[in-house]
Parts: C-alpha cells; structure tokens; sequence
C-alpha cells in the first residue's frame, strides 16, 4: 500500500495571506493530501486582507495541525511528505528556518523539511530588503531551501489580482510537478489582448 503525497502548506502573518489560502483551493480538487499549519499571526493578517473567516481556511485542508503541537505528525521526519511551501513568509519564520531556533510547528516543520532533504519553498513577503534578511535568504539557498518571493508575471497580461496570485502559486507548485489549471507559459510569443 502506497501513503498519500502529502504537502505541507504553513501561513504565516506576513502580508499577502491570499498566497496561502489560494494555494489551498488549488489544491483541493487534486489527490494531494494538504496539512496546514496557520499562525497566529496569519489568522489577524487574514481578517486585515481577506472576508476569509479562519474556520473556513482550515476547512480548506485535509488536516490542521495547531501552530502550538510540536509533537505534531508534521514535526517529524519519519512522516513522508513532498516538502512545505510557507505563503506567505515572513521575515520572522524565514529566521527561525535559517537558524533552527524554532518556536511554532510553523518553523519546526520548515526545519523538519530541509534535514530530510525535501523541497522547501518560501514565498518570501519583504521589501525592501536589507543585508541581513538577503544573508539569511542566501544561507537558506544553501540549505536547500528555494526562495520564490511572489512576483507577478506581466507578460500574462493578468486579468485581475487573482490571476497573479494563481501565476505566481502555479510557478510554485511546478517546482513539485503539481499541474493546476490556467498557467500561462511564456512561448516566445506575445499574448493577445483579452
């Protein structure tokens, strides 16, 4: 009997939460067995950015865990996953990943993911950026760990702020070959007005 393919999805409170809770709606029609862990935080950054409530969010996933349970399945390394996305991530959690000081299962789990050598994807949400935070994103590369930064893709001609936040979530999940509908790839050739 084969296990699920399972996909940590972590939220944390940077700005930008729609990353995360779209990243989920992508993901639910697909076989994909999503586990998130949300922060605090993220839940006040979703009532500033979104009319998402956070019941509906976690309804979203196949298994919450609390960001407080570091006995969670997820912390551990023996638990088979495809890796983790963070979307967003802030600063803070990049910090407690790059270090291995971890204080939530948030950046347990992240830390969890780069020992076992999986794929770890940051969606990254600063700007500007100082050295400090540009070392910590160099240290976490040579840790393993991909650092996507959610940039929109123009040469989409992108319709509406949820066809960037799509692009920019279907960049993401091509890096673990998960196919989601509405990609537009860049053929050399320019797009036609919509």
């Amino acid at each position: 009997m084969t296990e699920p393919t399972r996909l940590i999805i972590g939220i944390s409170g940077a700005s930008g939460v729609i990353y995360g809770v779209r990243l989920l709606e992508l993901l639910k029609p697909t076989a994909i067995e999503t586990h998130l862990v949300m922060s605090k935080a993220a839940e006040l950054t979703l009532s500033y950015e979104t009319q998402y409530k956070a019941e509906q969010v976690k309804a979203l996933a196949d298994v919450v865990h609390s960001p407080k349970n570091i006995g969670a399945s997820i912390a551990s390394g023996s638990f088979k996953t495809a890796g983790m996305i963070v979307a967003p991530c802030s600063i803070k959690s990049m910090g407690e990943i790059a270090t291995g000081i971890t204080s939530s299962l948030l950046s347990r789990a992240a830390d969890v993911v780069l020992k076992e050598r999986r794929k770890l994807v940051l969606m990254v949400r600063e700007t500007p950026l100082h050295t400090g935070h540009l070392r910590t994103m160099t240290s976490l590369s040579e840790m393993g760990a991909i650092i996507a930064p959610p940039v929109p893709a123009f040469y989409a001609r992108p319709a509406d702020l949820q066809a960037m936040v799509d692009h920019s979530l279907a960049r993401v999940l091509d890096l673990y070959d998960i196919a989601v509908h509405g990609l537009v790839r860049w053929t050399g050739d320019p797009i036609a007005p919509k």
